[in-house]
């Protein structure tokens, strides 16, 4: 790990002034951020550091270098400004009840970013170069990760345009970040089952779109549908195809499940849907305790007749849905402690903390 004393980037300014308390642990080497750790939600924190490399022409990332958590400093023609020239990924850091931390399969969160950058016409960082920078970004802001059981680190990597251009074009330089910050539940209410609003109108990806990758710019365009959403008392909304308009596809923030008996039904991934790490897990895990699962064009309709539905992600976790409306009828599902969604997440989660042996080497120790 990079020392503390390394010099700032010229990229990046210092912070303000903080008067954040700090409270001492048992440890004689690392302090604790003074938190209220029972009552941590999903809002922007600031930590300490954030890991930052840049390539050039070459596309090659240069070796990083851990800066003081800092604003960022671009150009008004930098790429990702101009043309949204920019991905994003999430991972998290979870601390277990012996004090090690664990990562949660960031390798594949360097896969979708290295497809991402091809499809956005940009350079990326090796899946090693990625992990290490999580790693390094995770270490530096130890004191941010959460007791066991009380949250996790949330560790945002990003990959920009940083470089000034003013024809349409790829930005002539890159700037590769992350930084991170201690989370709870995404979900104000916690883990109170979601109520999903079936938007038909404003549609999140359409084919040979960006849909598939996380670029910045699928994110923005549904803002007016989320808070109109929330505003009506809504979690969250749950998009539908752009051209039939018949089939579902995923919610502003997470991806989407359908449960009908033995049987897991999740949209397919065709360049529209994101897909998510913790789908990929659940799939997995789903398949593992003897469940089918089909990849396919769920339409609307099924919504009415299926026996529970959750959503997943990073940042939601497996999250239950408790209704889904659509065109004005509401659509109630039971909510029992035997759903299907709360096997896969104790099991997910048992994985996570240790409690489960990893069978298939998701958890990556930072040491």
């Amino acid at each position: 790990m990079a020392s503390s004393q390394s010099t700032l980037s010229p990229l990046f300014s210092a912070p303000p002034a903080t008067s954040l308390q700090i409270a001492p642990t048992t440890s004689s080497d690392e302090e604790s951020a003074y938190i209220d750790w029972d009552n941590l939600g999903f809002q922007l924190m600031q930590t300490d550091y954030m890991y930052v490399t840049k390539c050039s022409d070459d596309g090659i990332f240069r070796q990083g270098q851990l800066n003081r958590y800092g604003n960022i400093q671009l150009s008004p023609s930098a790429g990702v400004l101009n043309y949204g020239q920019g991905l994003f990924e999430g991972t998290k850091a979870y601390r277990r009840e012996d004090g090690r931390v664990f990562l949660f399969r960031p390798e594949q969160n360097a896969i979708r970013m290295q497809i991402g950058a091809e499809r956005m016409c940009m350079p990326s960082p090796s899946t090693d170069q990625f992990v290490e920078a999580v790693k390094q970004t995770a270490l530096a802001n130890k004191r941010w990760i959460p007791p066991f059981g009380k949250g996790a680190l949330y560790i945002r990597p990003l990959l920009i345009g940083s470089g000034p251009i003013l024809g349409f074009a790829p930005a002539p330089e890159y700037t590769f970040l992350v930084y991170a910050c201690p989370v709870g539940n995404y979900f104000k209410q916690g883990t109170a089952p979601l109520n999903l609003y079936v938007e038909e109108d404003v549609h999140r990806a359409s084919r040979g779109g960006a849909g598939g990758v996380k670029s910045i710019t699928n994110y923005a365009p549904v803002l007016k549908a989320m808070k109109n959403a929330k505003a009506n008392g809504y979690s969250d909304v749950l998009y539908v195809d752009a051209v039939n308009k018949k089939y579902i596809e995923e919610v502003s923030s997470c991806n989407i499940f359908l449960v009908k008996g033995n049987v897991l039904s999740t949209p397919i991934a065709k360049g529209t849907i994101l897909e998510g790490i913790t789908r990929k897990s659940i799939i997995d895990i789903a398949l593992d305790l003897g469940y089918t699962v089909e990849e396919r064009l769920i339409e609307v309709d099924e919504l009415f007749s299926a026996d529970e539905v959750f959503c997943t992600g990073t940042a939601v976790g497996v999250a239950p849905v408790g209704s889904i409306t659509y065109k004005g009828q509401r659509i109630e599902y039971k909510i029992s402690s035997d759903q299907l969604c709360k096997q896969f997440y104790s099991r997910l989660v048992g994985i996570q903390r240790g409690v489960i042996k990893d069978e298939r080497n998701w958890i990556v120790e930072i040491e």
